[in-house]
């Protein structure tokens, strides 16, 4: 089987680098966490950021990428994870992630079923590709889900004038 393919797709992060499993009492889900070296500048809110890969050869998949104010980005170490490598807050694992593709499929989906809903797909489905990607682009770049709504809100209006 050819892994090279394979290969040029996974975005590492970081790669068998030891980290300290941090544990701060009451955080909640962040409890017990691990701070992503070198990701401070790697963008995305909260949901947008997915990684995969090991935590002491422990596959993980999909897990959020906590993003902090102009810091490292965190990802909470659930018990589950914990008992699998059996360590607790202050021991030392070695931990290999990449960045998953993001979701675009995802995003637009939900978008188009809101132009769908709002009667507006089709004038959005007889713009050519660079307007469509324009349109999309403009509303996955928000920083927060209430910002996304109103540009979806903004982009149907625009859409329900270009009426022909």
């Amino acid at each position: 089987m050819d892994h090279s393919k394979n290969e040029k797709r996974m975005n590492y992060i970081i790669e068998n680098e030891e980290l300290t499993l941090q544990y701060i009492p009451g955080n909640g889900a962040w409890t017990y966490q691990l701070i992503i070296p070198n990701t401070k500048d790697i963008k995305g809110k909260w949901g947008d950021l997915k990684v995969s890969g090991t935590i002491d050869a422990y596959e993980i998949k999909n897990k959020n990428l906590g993003p902090v104010k102009n810091s490292d980005k965190k990802m909470s170490i659930n018990s589950e994870i914990r008992k699998a490598i059996n360590k607790d807050g202050g021991d030392t694992v070695i931990v290999t992630l990449y960045l998953e593709n993001q979701t675009e499929k995802n995003d637009s989906s939900e978008i188009l079923e809101c132009f769908k809903d709002a009667q507006v797909l089709w004038i959005f489905k007889q713009l050519n590709k660079i307007e469509q990607t324009e349109i999309l682009n403009e509303i996955w770049t928000t920083a927060t889900e209430d910002q996304k709504a109103e540009k979806i809100i903004k982009a149907i209006e625009n859409l329900q004038s270009n009426k022909r």
